[in-house]
């Protein structure tokens, strides 16, 4: 793994963005096997399981083809779908020069908190406390139902869940669970890490409501809470991920503040 991080960290220090997303991470830390492997010094591309692939090229040997022959070589090996990460110029050139299309994009929104952070308002019958190791699979399942047809998000079970929560910037107090007659029917997982400018950033990891909540407010007082908690730990910057055509929560986000900052997206073929 040490050539990737490598390459990782050049190419994150050079171009400010993160060249592969954090399930990437975990199943390299892990051990995972990937489906797609071309690793070499200067270039990687890599996938796991269905996801889409990754790429990144050392800062010092792009604009030599290096891309170009690396992107080649994945479409053999049967790639169809490829995320580029801040949507960095070169990336879309090389994509668009390949033949592929933007399929879907992932808008990464951006809250500065300032002195003040938002007061919750939970509606009527509803309770939010911080999550307990029992919570485990009533969340899992409300995170099931809430992202059902999302690719990624969607496919959190219980092994994954315990995956992320073994991460080192887990916090069990900033986990925030939302329980109706005794039930959780939402949650809102917020996580802090250590940015690039030395400075700690906070997220709004995931937000899920359980559909049969939908429509009271819930998700709104799930996210004003787990903002108000990072304002208390001293976070005054705030990221999230939010699908492009998500409007009910760009709604949310927007009346929070939110702004956008960055954008993904991800480049199909023509079959896909």
């Amino acid at each position: 793994m040490s050539v990737i991080d490598d390459l990782a960290r050049a190419a994150h220090d050079a171009d400010g963005v993160a060249p592969f997303n954090e399930a990437t991470l975990l199943a390299l830390a892990a051990g995972d096997v990937p489906r797609l492997h071309l690793v070499d010094e200067v270039s990687a591309a890599v996938a796991f399981g269905d996801s889409p692939a990754e790429l990144v090229v050392h800062p010092e040997h792009r604009r030599r083809g290096v891309g170009r022959e690396l992107l080649e070589r994945a479409l053999v090996e049967d790639a169809t779908a490829f995320w580029a990460h801040g949507e960095l110029p070169g990336a879309r050139a090389l994509a668009t020069s390949a033949g592929l299309s933007p399929a879907r994009t992932l808008l990464v929104l951006r809250l500065d908190l300032g002195d003040e952070a938002p007061v919750e308002r939970v509606p009527d019958g509803v309770t939010l406390r911080s999550f307990r190791p029992e919570d485990t699979d009533a969340v899992v399942t409300v995170n099931g139902r809430a992202f059902a047809t999302h690719p990624e998000q969607g496919a959190m079970d219980r092994a994954d869940f315990e995956r992320r929560a073994s991460s080192s910037w887990f916090d069990p107090a900033g986990l925030f669970v939302a329980e109706r007659d005794g039930e959780v029917v939402g949650f809102h997982w917020t996580k802090v890490e250590e940015a690039a400018d030395g400075e700690r950033l906070g997220e709004v990891y995931v937000v899920g409501v359980d559909p049969s909540a939908h429509g009271g407010g819930l998700g709104s007082a799930l996210t004003a809470r787990g903002l108000r908690f990072m304002h208390e730990q001293g976070i005054r910057t705030v990221d999230l991920y939010v699908e492009a055509d998500n409007e009910p929560a760009l709604r949310t986000y927007h009346r929070l503040g939110f702004v956008e900052h960055a954008r993904d997206t991800l480049f199909t073929t023509p079959e896909r």
